[in-house]
Parts: structure tokens; sequence; C-alpha cells
């Protein structure tokens, strides 16, 4: 894949006052936040977090009116793991974090009950699976919040699993108790006019680990932006994503990590595939290392694959950094075609040139598919793939035939 890549690092100690690079305007954490959609301002498209987006396919979640009553769902039975629904005086709702969008406020303000999923501790200490499916959402604007409250201890892994056709905007928070493991899998599957606008938060405590693996493979514009708040000490993180995009299919994700308690980790690696005219991809990654923060170990990755003419990936990295005493911070960005030298190599073994595109196409997504841990979700998503590539046929040149 030939590629275009730039990496920071973060150096060991602050630079002299007189070499430091100018103060920005704002720093990440001060970006303004309000449950009530009444204190955004009305979206144009032109401000910064909503440039890239298509806001006039989504304008029914960004400014309409939205169903916020409960809606069918399925739950899988597990150990420990119970879901019921809370009502919005709930001391839980808005720990983990609070909008910074008017979509994601327009949610907030419409939903009438949050559904909560609470994973406590087991006497066995077993790894639990729990899969919760929503597939029968309608054509209907709708608003939706989930609170995921985790025990200290409590070790799990959580399926959200997105199907059928939603206009969804919706809010889900995860709340890590102390030493706690938690799995996340957001698995969109939409129809393809689906539209779903998310904003997931989740707060880590002390020696808490939360990996947070984002799959869209379908939807006509989906937006989900994840932020992880590592407030405890030795907190830890990997969000992972892995995304597909078709002729004019929107896809987008704004991933903020803010590290704030002493000795964090996080990584954050997003790998993505585009074919058809008008395919977009958007990946913004906002990386904050506070004050209070020594000791941070953090990188992130973003990595996008053009199978066709006509496609777009946008992707922006950025780090913030408030201490000096840090064990290391960088990123990385790629966009690119595929690379000669792979395909040359499966050819020179017997392979048609369709279908060593296919292999190399389909190793770059695995990467992300192979470490979620669920064997069975991990081939039904890698045939899921296969599918996708189906669809087109990618000439040496880049274009459709």
């Amino acid at each position: 894949m030939t590629q275009i890549e730039t990496t920071t690092t973060a150096p060991a100690a602050p630079a002299p006052k007189h070499l430091r690079a100018p103060v920005p305007v704002q720093s990440r954490a001060e970006r303004f936040t309000s449950t009530e959609v009444a204190d955004f301002p009305a979206v144009t498209g032109r401000e910064p977090m909503w440039k890239y987006t298509p806001v006039a396919r989504l304008q029914e979640l960004i400014a309409g009116e939205l169903d916020g009553s409960p809606y069918v769902y399925d739950a899988t039975a597990a150990p420990g793991v119970t879901t019921s629904w809370i009502g919005r005086d709930d001391a839980r709702i808005g720990t983990a974090g609070k909008p910074e969008d008017r979509a994601s406020a327009n949610a907030w303000t419409a939903f009438q009950q949050a559904l909560l999923v609470h994973i406590g501790t087991t006497m066995t200490g077993d790894h639990r699976e729990v899969t919760l499916t929503r597939s029968s959402l309608g054509g209907s604007p709708r608003a939706a919040h989930t609170v995921v409250e985790v025990a200290p201890g409590a070790t799990a892994t959580l399926i959200l699993q997105n199907t059928g056709s939603a206009h969804l905007a919706e809010n889900v928070e995860f709340l890590l108790g102390a030493d706690s493991d938690l799995t996340v899998v957001s698995l969109q599957e939409w129809d393809d006019e689906a539209l779903h606008v998310a904003a997931h938060f989740a707060e880590v405590g002390e020696g808490a680990r939360l990996k947070h693996v984002a799959v869209t493979l379908g939807g006509g514009v989906v937006r989900l932006n994840p932020s992880t708040h590592l407030v405890g000490a030795r907190a830890d993180a990997e969000l992972l994503g892995a995304y597909f995009a078709d002729a004019s299919q929107h896809l987008e994700q704004q991933v903020y990590v803010h590290h704030d308690g002493p000795e964090t980790r996080s990584r954050v690696t997003y790998k993505g595939a585009l074919q058809g005219q008008g395919a977009r991809t958007v990946w913004i990654g906002d990386v904050l290392i506070g004050p209070k923060a020594v000791g941070t170990d953090t990188y992130e990755q973003n990595r996008n694959l053009v199978l066709t003419d006509g496609a777009r990936a946008d992707s922006v990295p950025n780090l913030e950094i408030e201490t000096g005493d840090i064990v290391g911070a960088g990123h990385a960005s790629a966009t690119g075609r595929f690379d000669d030298e792979q395909l040359f190599y499966l050819q020179s073994r017997g392979i048609p040139e369709e279908e060593a595109r296919r292999l190399v196409v389909r190793g770059f997504l695995s990467e992300i598919v192979q470490q979620i841990g669920s064997p069975a979700l991990q081939e039904r998503l890698q045939a899921k793939i296969e599918d996708e590539l189906q669809t087109t046929s990618v000439t040496a040149s880049g274009a459709e035939h």
C-alpha cells in the first residue's frame, strides 16, 4: 500500500519557554458540554466537529423531534448480568460524560428511560459474554440512552449488535469499577438507508481495563464517537475500529481519550477500507494528557485502504500534552492504495489477481477483528467482510469494472 504517514512522539520533558509552540486557543477538555439541546446553536456544517459530516442527511437527528420511549431489544442470559429500564433521575446517568454536540444533546433531551446493563461479580469469576441486539427500531427518528455498569473486579464481554432499519441518535455510558475488565463490541450492520449518530462515554476506574471495538459495515450514514476518561490510577484503554464503506456510504468516528489519572495507558488502532463512488470515511483521534497524568503511555494510529476511484478517507490525529512527565506519546496516520509488492508476491504463487486483492483487504481488516476475543463473532465478521469484497471487483489501477 502506497501511503503517506505522519508520526509524532512527545519529548521526555517540556521544552524551554522560548522554544514552546503557542498555546492552543481551546484545550480539548474545555469543549462545551450540555444535556439540553436548546443550549447548542443550529448546526450548519461549518463547525469544526461537523465539517466532515453530511449534516443535511442527519438534520432530523440533530434538530428534529425524537421518539424517546423504550424500545424492543433482545439480551442473552449470563450469570450476574441484568438489564432493566431506569428513570432519567437515576444518579448513574451522566456520570461517564455529557454531550459535546447538538445531536447527542438532542438524544439526551428526548429519552424517557435509560436501559441499564449491570454486570456484577460472580462466585467463580468466569468471563461472561452477553449480546444485546436491536433489530426493530424502524424508520422513524428515535432517541436512546444506555448505561453499562461494571462492578469492581467484574469481567465480561458485551456485544452491542445493531441490525435492520433505524434513524437513531443515542448516548451510551460505560462505568467501570476498580480492577474490572470490560470488552465492548459495537457492531453496526444496519440496512443501507439507516442513519445512526452515537456518542459513547466511558469512565475507567483505578486498575480497570476497557477494550472498545467499533465495527461498522452497514448504514447510510453512521457517526460513532467514543470518548474514554481514564480517571483512575493505572487505568487502561484499548480502542479498536474496523470499517468498510461502499458507494454513497458515510462512516465517521471521532475518538477521544483523556488521560487524567497517573500511570494510565491507551492504544488506539482504527483501520478502514473504501470502495465505490462517493464512499467516505472520517477518523479524528484526539488524545489529551492532563496535568495529573504522570507516567502516561499512549499511542494512536489510523490506516485506510482506498480500493477504487471516487472514494475518500479523511484522517486527523491530534495529541495534546499538559505534563512532561510521561512514558511516551505518539500518533500516526496513513491512507493509500494496494501495495504492489504484496500483490506481486501473491500472484507469483499462483493466486489470481482479483483473489489476491481480496486477500490483502481481508488481512488488512483482520488485524482488528481477530482482537475481539469471541471466536464465533470473529468468524461471522470475517464472512461479512468477504461479502463486502464480493460486491465490487477492483482493477490494478483502482477503478471499478
